[in-house]
């Protein structure tokens, strides 16, 4: 008979006094991979990078483990037993950290042990955000502790009653209709409507009501798991239970229509998102920018509710445009993860500051073209130069060339031959351009570009929207120097810290790119500037829309109309844009992640580059061997900044906007 486990707590403080050991020793013995030394790298060597050993990464490997152990086994992401047992994970190893002798770390440790103690922190704290987004939809959604118990009995695999389970999913149907049916009667005048049927005397915001029609769908996915594994190889189950299953499936798909259309004015059942961080509460992976090869740019925590789907789309509609604001304190503790001690007032006025200089610039431009400050139309005369069909991946091919050989002669960045040889091209769906109107990138290149199966207006929306010069000045974003370099790098150097992921180094480190590019001159000629340009008051856009519509003082409709008036989209991609903003496939900063993380990385490059410290060579490449962590964590390894274990942000990168 083998002995029994120890107990996890005296199991992860082994993990930590080892790693310290080890760390101690790797001190001592200087930098080596594997226990041999290493040669530098360069653009040609297939040799790994020299890298030190972190105390941390041991646990952090663990601790990574043993989430992703509890992520499949409570896979109901709305279950209360899910969040209570997320946090004691986060508890348990929240207490251990302070056993680790914090001053005889490495600063690699030191850094490590600081981000996962900010990581455990913020999981926590979405917990707490996503139980009151729980608890605001209770009243919609009254029967679904029941459906979770279903599916939690069978995990644990407890005997089957199948005539129980009939007489409660026959229970069930009665409640899902009985609390459809109180909410239409509440709804028609004669019980406090306006006369016209709509009103709402619940006073349900549309937010909350399209986050109930999430957990709605979310909560039949969870039915059918549990239907589906008795059904058919249980006689006796099957026998009872078929048809009150699927009454009961009707009657959640007919109610979450009802909510959908009634209440949130969507034409259809959709599977809407809701707010949530970009790491939040253990959930599932997602929610990146980008596919490169080291992964998703982030963890999506979208609080347990299904996603909406490029499905839900329609060219020319909004209606399903709905979003979840947050709030101010929801944001403040985003901010706070991700180590950025401002306000998102103060981020807001950063996002003004920045676009009038691109307006200023932009009219410098204009007048080159002949335009005067009409900068508006030396903008529609860029749109005009897109390339004919069929065209445009020869053209994306040659960006990506031009790029990589600018990168090069300008001896910025370490470009690994295998990286240059290993980056492909895709189309994008017609559909998927619906959400996503322009390219992403990483390993793979997803090109925009109109396909026989659009509208004409949609073709030209998407051609003008794609033109050569905004597609010079994206290219490179996605490809070299920035996602696809990005991925390559990050898979290869530190990649534990990858469960840290932030979108200010992913899409902040290919903005950066952008600005640096700008200062080197990338942009020869004035509609290379108008299409750099555009980009940039594109991501100053984005902070104040984003910003301004989870703090409840833009809508939806005004988030687009800033696009369009303000930076010169086209309506259908400035649509397409603001849906992919608020579908819940992102963080609530994830947008503002751009030009706020781009402008960090600026900052530290006038710091360390334009001061003579360190080369462009050297320091891109540092950015890159650091993975995806808070800024801030990098400029500190960097620099050798000196840590305390209660390390609070406190770098004002950009002074006061």
């Amino acid at each position: 008979m083998r002995n029994a486990s120890p107990p996890l707590t005296c199991t992860l403080v082994a993990i930590l006094l080892f790693t310290t050991c080890v760390g101690r020793q790797t001190k001592a013995q200087g930098n080596r991979t594997n226990g041999v030394k290493t040669k530098t790298s360069s653009a040609s060597s297939t040799e790994p990078a020299e890298e030190k050993v972190s105390e941390l990464r041991s646990a952090i490997e663990r601790y990574a483990v043993d989430r992703g152990s509890l992520q499949r086994s409570y896979p109901v992401a709305t279950s209360p037993a899910r969040r209570e047992r997320f946090r004691k994970l986060y508890n348990d190893w929240l207490a251990l950290l302070p056993k680790t002798d914090f001053d005889s770390l490495s600063q690699d440790g030191k850094i490590d042990y600081i981000l996962f103690k900010n990581h455990l922190e913020y999981e926590l704290r979405q917990l707490d955000i996503q139980a009151k987004q729980s608890e605001e939809i209770q009243p919609l959604i009254p029967f679904a502790r029941t459906i979770i118990d279903f599916e939690e009995t069978r995990r644990r695999m407890e005997p089957m009653d199948s005539a129980k389970a009939a007489a409660t999913l026959t229970d069930l149907k009665k409640q899902v209709d009985d609390t459809r049916k109180a909410f239409e009667l509440g709804m028609r005048p004669d019980r406090g409507g306006d006369g016209g049927g709509a009103a709402n005397p619940l006073r349900v915001k549309k937010t909350v009501a399209n986050r109930a029609v999430g957990a709605i769908n979310g909560l039949r996915n969870t039915l059918r798991n549990w239907y589906t594994f008795y059904n058919g190889y249980d006689p006796v189950f099957t026998w009872w239970n078929d048809e009150p299953y699927k009454a009961l499936d009707q009657s959640l798909t007919t109610y979450a229509t009802f909510l959908s259309e009634r209440v949130v004015g969507i034409g259809g059942s959709q599977t809407p998102g809701a707010a949530g961080g970009s790491r939040g509460g253990g959930g599932g992976t997602g929610g990146g920018g980008f596919t490169g090869q080291g992964g998703q740019a982030g963890e999506s925590g979208s609080g347990g509710f299904q996603r909406s789907t490029s499905a839900a789309a329609r060219p020319g509609d909004t209606s399903d445009i709905i979003g979840d604001p947050i709030g101010r304190e929801a944001l403040i503790s985003e901010l706070r993860s991700e180590m950025i001690p401002y306000t998102p007032e103060e981020i807001i006025a950063i996002g003004e500051k920045e676009m009038a200089w691109c307006e200023n610039e932009m009219k410098k431009a204009s007048r080159e073209l002949g335009y005067g400050d009409d900068w508006h139309k030396a903008l529609e005369y860029v749109k005009t130069q897109y390339v004919e069909p069929g065209k445009q991946p020869e053209m994306i091919r040659d960006l990506a060339l031009e790029a990589i050989k600018f990168v090069e002669d300008n001896d910025l960045v370490t470009v690994p031959e295998l990286a240059k040889d290993t980056w492909r091209m895709e189309m994008m769906t017609p559909e998927r351009q619906l959400v996503s109107p322009f390219f992403l990138g990483g390993e793979t290149i997803l090109v925009s570009y109109p396909t026989n199966t659009m509208a004409q207006e949609q073709k030209m929306m998407s051609m003008r929207g794609n033109n050569r010069h905004f597609s010079r000045a994206t290219v490179f974003h996605e490809l070299i120097p920035g996602h696809h370099l990005q991925g390559f790098m990050s898979a290869r150097n530190k990649p534990y810290r990858q469960i840290f992921g932030t979108p200010f180094w992913t899409e902040g480190n290919a903005l950066y790119w952008e600005l640096l590019f700008w200062d080197l001159n990338f942009a020869k000629s004035p509609e290379n500037k108008i299409g750099m340009l555009f980009w940039r008051m594109h991501r100053c856009a984005r902070i104040i829309f984003s910003l301004s519509f989870h703090l409840e003082k833009m809508t939806p409709q005004e988030c687009i109309d800033l696009l369009v008036n303000k930076v010169g989209h086209e309506r259908e991609n400035a649509t397409a844009e603001v849906r992919r903003s608020f579908d819940g496939s992102y963080g609530p900063l994830y947008q503002i992640a751009y030009l706020i993380g781009g402008l960090q990385q600026y900052a530290m490059h006038k710091e360390l580059v334009d001061s003579g410290k360190m080369t462009n060579r050297q320091f891109n490449d540092a950015l890159l061997k650091e993975n995806r962590i808070p800024i801030e964590m990098i400029r500190a390894s960097i620099t050798k900044q000196k840590l305390t274990r209660d390390f609070v942000s406190n770098w004002r990168f950009y002074g006061n906007p």
